[in-house]
């Protein structure tokens, strides 16, 4: 149980990183769109070379692809929930926060149920984690905050999705002899589904808009990045 509140707490903890940076400095346009650029790329290899592989690996496509439908689903509910709610001057902040929260929470509980199988967890996995998760919540904080919500506000709201994420490892650690390979299938497919709506409805959008002509080489390079990473490991 104590290496399952380890890993949750470093694998949640780049979503506060990120938003304490972004209420350090005001990020330039530019740079911020590039930063989403590349964390979307990075989330593009995470869904293809962890999510998805997994996935297969663990129960096949049908359990997969349910979960993926069931992901991208309930994000498209949630982000107009929020869309309805929220001021059009947060921009794209918002449903950057939602991804993050449907996308980490079976992500982290599939990482806790993998330590309670004694599967471990490869630095290589923790980093490319980072890569896509640091530059997502600085994303969506810078862009919370130019919308004029209060730097305790955007930290609370991040602290909290990196709280819930943490947490959810360790629900995994305590529920691994209950799940079975079908339940972990899905629950990569649910993440990838979520974040696959998010990254073309919010992320990608928002780093085009910002970065103009540069998003698409800092695209490639975060898949690039993150893939190997995820190879190495």
């Amino acid at each position: 149980m104590v290496e399952a509140i380890l890993w949750g707490s470093v694998a949640a903890a780049p979503l506060i990183v990120g938003a304490v940076l972004a209420t350090l400095r005001a990020w330039p346009p530019r740079w911020l769109g590039i930063v989403l650029g590349f964390g979307a790329g990075a989330l593009m290899a995470s869904i293809a070379f962890e999510l998805w592989e997994e996935g297969l690996e663990l129960a096949g496509a049908l359990p997969l692809t349910i979960g993926v439908a069931a992901g991208a689903i309930c994000y498209f509910i949630a982000d107009r929930i929020v869309e309805r709610r929220a001021t059009s001057s947060a921009g794209q902040g918002a449903p950057l926060a939602v991804g993050a929260l449907l996308d980490g929470i079976p992500e982290q509980l599939v990482l806790g149920i993998g330590l309670a199988s004694g599967e471990g967890v490869s630095v290589a996995l923790v980093i490319a984690i980072l890569v896509s998760n640091l530059p997502e919540s600085i994303g969506s904080a810078s862009d919370l905050l130019e919308g004029g919500m209060k730097r305790t506000r955007v930290l609370g709201l991040w602290a909290g999705v990196a709280v819930v994420c943490a947490l959810a490892t360790v629900a995994g650690f305590a529920l691994a002899d209950a799940v079975t390979p079908e339940f972990r299938a899905a629950a990569s497919g649910y993440a990838a589904g979520a974040l696959l709506v998010m990254l073309v409805d919010s992320m990608v959008p928002d780093a085009q808009s910002k970065a103009k002509d540069l998003t698409g080489l800092a695209t490639v390079l975060g898949f690039a990045v993150a893939a190997g990473l995820s190879l190495a490991g």
